[in-house]
């Protein structure tokens, strides 16, 4: 049973807002920052190793600060462990902006992307707690956001650079956030006795069920599919002979189909019995994405950024049934955790180790076939997802 807690409607909007400007934000960092690495990479002398080790980080981040937000939250209050998040994110974001050597540029990734991390495990659980009774409403608000901001990063960081520099359009993004910090600040006082957590801990999750192992799955595999695209994409795309303007409108367009996802799949997850069929399309997708970069990435580049804009659907697949198979606040926060935080240290190795194959055999055939092929796992752990059974609890 879903608890919904009775706040004032002022406290409510300013929540409403906070959540949306942050997850706003929640990828621009990432796409951001992709299209600026040659430039950036020039400018403090890092080559495909750094750049490889950036997209680990951010999912390693994830990773970490997904186990670490659900205890932060219970002790200091939903609210306030966001404020905190959300101030981490923006001192990273200004802090890459003016870093001078790879390994000040690799710190300051490690901070945003630990408050970026904190976030992703947070805001399900403010969502619950505030808007229980719209939560798919505001879910879908959430991760269309989230979508938005993942499409436009990519499409101004270019422009910003050339005009003003890398530092600028890796930089620029802090403003939005630190508004979101602060607005964070301002809810803590006026939402302490409404929102914040029980001080007992709730019951430990029985995480060895299948529908736990599955949602870890599920994310595992959605997120090594995302961050390896996100960050080799417009390198693929150029090393097949696209420009580097081509590539940053297609990592864009890939980055803008999630929209399509974030209005479609969240009410679709709730009229399905079992969204199963959502998974097997998404296989079906990738896997011809990955089909198409072997057999012709230049002709049909738009069609296969396409295929893995759409195929990629399974993230806010995930997150849905997160929020959809929890019964309170306390039991979304402990399961986002959990999931998002053993499917990003999976899926962390993406980046680096894909890289690395990239490196060591001239060319991304056998990257490809390598992604194509855990499309497997992605159907047997979407399966166990997607069946019809509520979260129990260990006793």
């Amino acid at each position: 049973m879903t608890t919904t807690v009775s706040a004032p409607p002022r406290l409510h909007r300013g929540i409403l807002l906070a959540v949306a400007l942050t997850a706003l934000n929640l990828r621009t960092a990432v796409t951001g920052f992709s299209v600026l690495t040659g430039e950036a990479g020039a400018d403090l002398r890092f080559g495909p190793v750094v750049t490889g080790a950036i997209g680990t980080i951010v999912t390693a981040c994830f990773a970490v600060a997904a186990f670490a937000a659900p205890p932060l939250a219970r002790r200091l209050g939903l609210e306030r462990a966001a404020a905190i998040a959300v101030t981490a994110t923006t001192a990273g974001i200004l802090l890459r902006a003016v870093a001078w050597s790879p390994s000040f540029l690799i710190v300051a990734t490690v901070i945003a992307f630990a408050g970026v991390g904190a976030s992703n495990v947070i805001l399900i659980p403010i969502v619950k707690q505030h808007f229980g009774e719209r939560l798919h409403t505001i879910s879908t608000m959430y991760m269309v956001l989230l979508q938005v901001g993942q499409l436009a990063a990519p499409l101004l960081a270019l422009p910003l650079a050339h005009a003003y520099g890398w530092r600028v359009a890796a930089g620029g993004w802090a403003a939005v956030t630190a508004v979101a910090a602060v607005l964070w600040f301002v809810t803590v006082p006026f939402s302490r006795g409404s929102a914040a957590p029980a001080p007992a801990p709730a019951a430990p999750l029985s995480w060895r069920t299948p529908l736990v192992l599955g949602l870890i799955g599920l994310m595992a595999m959605t997120t090594l599919h995302v961050y390896t695209l996100v960050t080799w994409f417009p390198a693929m795309l150029e090393d097949a002979g696209l420009s580097s303007t081509a590539s940053a409108l297609l990592l864009s367009w890939f980055a803008g189909l999630g929209l399509i996802a974030a209005f479609v799949v969240p009410p679709l997850t709730k009229r399905l019995r079992s969204p199963y069929p959502i998974v097997v399309v998404c296989a079906a997708l990738m896997a011809m994405g990955y089909a198409g970069m072997l057999t012709a990435p230049a002709a049909g580049a738009f069609v296969w950024a396409t295929a893995f804009g759409l195929g990629v659907s399974t993230f806010p697949l995930c997150l849905t049934l997160i929020g959809a198979r929890a019964a309170d606040p306390q039991s979304a926060s402990r399961l986002s955790g959990l999931v998002q935080g053993v499917g990003y240290g999976i899926g962390c190795a993406g980046p680096l180790a894909l890289g690395a194959i990239h490196q060591a055999t001239g060319g991304w055939n056998a990257t490809y076939g390598l992604l194509a092929a855990t499309l497997l796992i992605t159907l047997g752990a979407g399966w166990a997802a997607c069946r019809p059974v509520r979260l129990q609890r260990a006793h």
